[in-house]
């Protein structure tokens, strides 16, 4: 055994030389066995020890070396350009493996306290991505609260920690034990919380902690950076989308312009419509077909699909009273073609594919371009404006100046007044005065007749004789379109254009007395309003009224040599007893109860109704004082 100064040089000597455990016992036992006193053997001792606490200097020094560098890595690492998910994978796996842990992940914080697992490493279970770790409870947020590092030995056994059952079922189901969270500290607020995790009971010396406080501090502004750079990314994408939506739309604009001079010089040169029309529907990519005012077809491009005409009638109405273009299921356009207030159609667009903001648009400047070739087409007449509505304020207001310049007007408009002519006022019940006028522009254009508005009613100077039927007519078709009630009244027929503003006074005292007998919704014409209209009439033309109420029986006695006439007579004047008018005529009741049914025959089965009746009596009483005036008026004639 070497001296005393040998043994500790031998010591040193080993501890330079980095020899293993083994190689310092040697050395102790060799002492031993050489016969070292106690006092040698001590220093020996003692020299070994302090050897073993230097190597052990040595080795945290190189731990925390390795640590540092470690982390050095990580934050250049943490510096290059990562999605989130991906930096935060990263993020995991360094904390990791710097401290060792067997599972290590990551939570993320709302903005309203709440926080959830965003990434996790090491895992064996897959309970934990994903997992809601509420508010106010496990170490994430006591170390989000604290700003501070918190762990536990053993997290299962620690009361000291809210617990939460979901947070202990993983815990459970991955078999931890000891658990640290560090808080990702960003400014005066945290972004969330960075953990690690052992399978064993395991206590965290200051080292591990400040070693892991840092990752997570880099983490932090790892974190905040990605997600500005995703933010200024998504900014990025947007612009450059929105460039992209202005460049096409400015080219659909130049487009539709260039459309639309094309338009308007085939117009200018002349074109006809079926080919301003076959233009439209090459820039518009579909089959359009154009249609007058009364939806009769004047061209079509190609074959169109089936239509569902009662809803592109219902459409071409909204179409006008909004004056712009309307959409129909199936990719159907129609747009109105108007000059002023003048309806001069539709058109109607089967379109290949659904129209954008701008296809729209063209569709209504091409009917501008097809009503401009229309009023061209149609001449100066047409171009000066709603003469429609001129005309006929000329015909009620000035019915005594007809002369031959407005009869020229009426022949340049296709209309021949000379021909009888019934007037219809309508007033929609519901008020809606928009829908029913441009109603009527098509309904006077396709019965060939005149429309105007006065005193917030529709009326109508149509061709025809039958008021009554013209008046059930347009009602049947106002009404349905409009969704409510139509008060319809009507006159004539005239005898000729200086005869329309009498007809016209006429069809308003019809629709006059209609509402004062609360027929708001019906239809009522002289005829129909029966001895009252005998007293609206201006003429009282007594023999029509006779004829329309009783004709049938006077015809049949006529013909026949009947007696159903006096038996009427005779009935009424019984207060409607058979048996009595049998005595009065000085025949048999049943003769009577046979003639009764003649009458109902002729007459209608509502003839013995208290205002039918009324109407037959009024009608027999007056044709009785006609026979007796004009028996005085003869037998006057003959004494001169």
């Amino acid at each position: 055994m070497r001296g005393d100064g040998d043994g500790s040089l031998a010591v040193l000597e080993l501890l330079v030389a980095e020899a293993p455990q083994s190689a310092y016992d040697a050395l102790l036992l060799e002492a031993r066995e050489a016969g070292a006193d106690s006092e040698e053997l001590a220093r020996l001792t003692r020299a070994v020890d302090l050897s073993h606490a230097v190597r052990k200097n040595a080795r945290r020094r190189e731990q925390r070396e390795a640590a540092l560098t470690a982390l050095v890595d990580t934050a250049h690492d943490l510096t290059s350009p990562y999605d989130i998910d991906g930096l935060l994978r990263l993020i995991t796996r360094r904390a990791r493996r710097l401290l060792g842990f067997d599972m290590a992940w990551l939570s993320l914080s709302r903005p309203d306290g709440s926080a959830y697992v965003r990434t996790s490493e090491g895992e064996t279970t897959a309970l934990n991505v994903g997992l809601e770790l509420g508010t106010g409870r496990g170490l994430g947020s006591i170390a989000q609260g604290r700003r501070s590092a918190v762990w536990s030995a053993d997290y299962l056994d620690d009361d000291t920690i809210a617990h939460a059952p979901g947070i202990d079922a993983v815990v459970r189901a991955e078999g931890l034990h000891a658990i640290i969270a560090v808080p990702l500290r960003r400014g005066d607020s945290t972004l969330g919380a960075l953990y690690g995790a052992d399978r064993a009971v395991r206590r965290f010396g200051p080292d591990e902690i400040g070693m892991l406080l840092s990752l997570a501090d880099l983490a932090a502004v790892a974190i905040e950076k990605a997600r500005l750079l995703e933010q200024t990314r998504d900014e990025v994408h947007e612009l450059e989308a929105f460039g992209s939506r202005t460049n096409t739309a400015l080219t659909r604009v130049r487009y539709l312009w260039e459309c639309h001079a094309r338009l308007a010089g085939l117009v200018l040169d002349g074109a006809g419509l079926p080919t301003l029309a076959r233009a439209t529907a090459d820039a518009l990519d579909g089959v359009l077909q154009v249609r007058d005012p009364g939806g009769r077809p004047l061209t079509v491009t190609g074959e169109l699909p089936d239509l569902d005409e009662a809803s592109v009638t219902r459409a071409a109405l909204q179409a006008l009273t909004d004056r712009r273009p309307v959409g129909l299921p199936g990719d159907v356009w129609l747009a109105p073609v108007l000059a002023g207030a003048e309806d001069l159609g539709v058109l109607l667009l089967s379109a290949s594919a659904p129209l954008v903001e701008e296809d729209v648009r063209l569709l209504q400047l091409a009917a501008q371009s097809v009503a401009s070739l229309m009023l061209i087409q149609r001449g100066t007449a047409a171009a000066e404006g709603p003469v429609h509505e001129e005309l006929l304020a000329d015909l009620l207001e000035r019915p005594h100046t007809v002369g031959a310049h407005l009869l020229d007007r009426t022949r340049r408009l296709g209309l021949d007044l000379d021909r009888p002519h019934v007037v219809v006022v309508a007033r929609p019940e519901g008020g809606e005065l928009g829908k029913a006028v441009a109603w009527a522009s098509s309904y006077a254009y396709r019965m060939g007749g005149l429309k105007g508005v006065r005193r917030g009613c529709i009326v109508l100077v149509l061709p025809g004789t039958d008021a009554s039927a013209a008046a059930h007519r347009a009602s049947g078709e106002l009404s349905p379109l409009l969704g409510h009630a139509v008060s319809t009244g009507a006159a004539g027929p005239a005898a000729g254009p200086g005869d329309v503003a009498r007809v016209y006074a006429e069809a308003v005292r019809c629709l006059d007395a209609l509402t004062a007998l609360d027929g708001a919704g019906g239809t009522a014409s002289l005829r129909e309003l029966g001895f009252l209209g005998l007293l609206l009439s201006a003429d009282h033309d007594v023999e029509a009224f006779i004829a329309s109420t009783v004709g049938p029986v006077l015809e049949y006695d006529a013909d026949r040599r009947a007696d159903l006439t006096r038996t009427l007579d005779a009935y009424f004047a019984s207060g409607g007893s058979p048996t009595h008018a049998a005595e009065e005529l000085h025949v048999h009741p049943n003769t009577v109860s046979r003639r009764l049914e003649r009458i109902a025959e002729l007459l209608g089965e509502g003839w013995q109704k208290p205002a039918r009746a009324l109407e037959i009596q009024m009608a027999l009483r007056l044709r009785k004082t006609r026979a007796v005036l004009d028996a005085r008026r003869s037998t006057g004639w003959r004494e001169a």
